[in-house]
């Protein structure tokens, strides 16, 4: 009983060895063409999220309710006259939109 299994196992055994001998010549370059890949998928990630950091921040940028004389800078009420969309894209195109004139007074 012992005898038998252990002679299946060697035979086993065998055959994954088989296999592995006649793939090793092509475990290189596969190895290298797959490292080589994850680097350029890595590096294409990283710069299409730098991409869309900036473009997000150039139209964050172009909000303009701080310098607006009815930005309250209150975070329970921002706008006086739009609350909802203050600091917001949709502020970008604000018809309201009023420089302040003396930020002493506001």
């Amino acid at each position: 009983m012992y005898f038998k299994l252990l002679t299946e196992h060697i035979a086993v055994l065998q055959i994954i060895l088989n296999i592995i001998r006649h793939i090793q010549p092509f475990l290189v370059p596969i190895c290298f063409v797959g490292a080589w890949g994850l680097m350029i998928l890595s590096i294409w990630s990283i710069w299409l999220a730098a991409r869309d950091s900036l473009s997000t921040a150039k139209q964050m940028h172009q909000i303009p309710c701080t310098g607006c004389q009815y930005f309250t800078a209150d975070y329970r009420l921002k706008c006086t006259i739009h609350p909802s969309i203050a600091s917001t894209e949709e502020a970008i195109s604000c018809m309201d939109y009023q420089p302040k004139t003396n930020p002493m007074f506001y």
